[in-house]
């Protein structure tokens, strides 16, 4: 659960066991649904053990995109002189100019910790905005990978990647997009893959010391993240297997406010790995126990933060 989402906004807090969703009875496996545009009713155990009940408001959306009720998107502090700590709820827009600044302002005002914790649980993805925080993970310019759409199904990508273009920079501005979009029409015309890399932020006093939270909710470009780091050994691995859904999508309207995502393409690591429907397993497997967040505790946290600290102590 992400501050600032709809279920947050809402009045549910972590832990909380969910009875009903508009009268309905949800029992596990089954997964509750939100339509949108309308506000749905939940029904819930709190975690002092009192049932209430809150209206959840799921927005419709007014494009053709995918829509989200945007949480709190960057959130960080420091755990200690040596320890920081950033979450990050997703990553918004094709470039993510927005999200891609407050990740490097977070870091900054976390000074010089010697060890970080990345939390990416629940980053459903997003956009190139991933990049920003890949690059937080190591000082050099490394590539990342690139995806690929249907018109090059049959070819040999690992041979041609090498003359794909480039995009090893976030903007720090919009104003600056019309540049990059300049830069890369030749590539959109003839629908090349663009090989994504690091930017080369340079050294950071953490590198070489970064565990990264992750759950069965954490997809797409937070993934990319994930499968970076762990093919780098940038970072240990520290939660649940991840979800495994990587490809870009498009939508297409199926009735009474809920929307069919239909996928569009394929990703390639640089190592050559295509992960849709292969979770990323962890390198410290910690599981979701909802028990020891109704009592205010985070196991997988606290599983991330050992890992670290450690290290210290060696």
């Amino acid at each position: 659960m992400h501050d600032g989402g709809a279920a947050a906004l809402a009045g549910v807090e972590p832990g909380n066991i969910l009875l009903r969703v508009d009268g309905k009875e949800i029992v596990p496996p089954e997964h509750p649904v939100f339509p949108m545009g309308k506000k749905s009713t939940v029904d819930f155990i709190a975690n002092d053990g009192t049932e209430k009940s809150v209206a959840v408001d799921v927005a419709r959306p007014k494009g053709k995109k995918l829509h989200f009720v945007e949480p709190t998107l960057v959130q960080s502090k420091k755990l200690g002189d040596r320890v920081g700590y950033l979450k990050v709820a997703m990553f918004p827009g094709m470039l993510g100019v927005d999200v891609s600044n407050a990740m490097s302002s977070a870091v900054a005002e976390l000074g010089n910790v010697e060890r970080l914790i990345v939390d990416l649980r629940g980053n459903t993805g997003g956009g190139a905005g991933s990049l920003r925080l890949m690059s937080l993970l190591t000082p050099n310019r490394v590539p990342v990978g690139y995806a690929a759409d249907r018109h090059w199904a049959k070819r040999d990508l690992a041979k041609l990647r090498e003359s794909f273009p480039r995009l090893g920079r976030i903007p720090s501005s919009t104003r600056f997009l019309w540049l990059l979009a300049l830069r890369y029409l030749p590539a959109f015309i003839k629908k090349s893959p663009i090989v994504l890399q690091s930017e080369g932020l340079g050294p950071k006093p953490y590198d070489g010391h970064i565990a990264l939270l992750v759950d069965r909710h954490t997809a797409s470009a937070a993934e990319m993240v994930t499968i970076f780091a762990k093919e780098n050994e940038l970072a240990t691995i520290v939660g649940e297997k991840t979800a495994g859904r990587l490809l870009s999508a498009t939508s297409v309207k199926v009735g009474h406010g809920f929307r069919l995502a239909l996928p569009t393409g394929a990703y390639y690591t640089w190592r050559g790995s295509a992960l849709e429907g292969s979770p990323i397993e962890p390198d410290v497997i910690s599981e979701f126990d909802w028990r020891d967040r109704r009592h205010g505790n985070d196991g997988q946290f606290d599983a991330a933060l050992k890992t670290l600290t450690a290290e210290l102590q060696q």
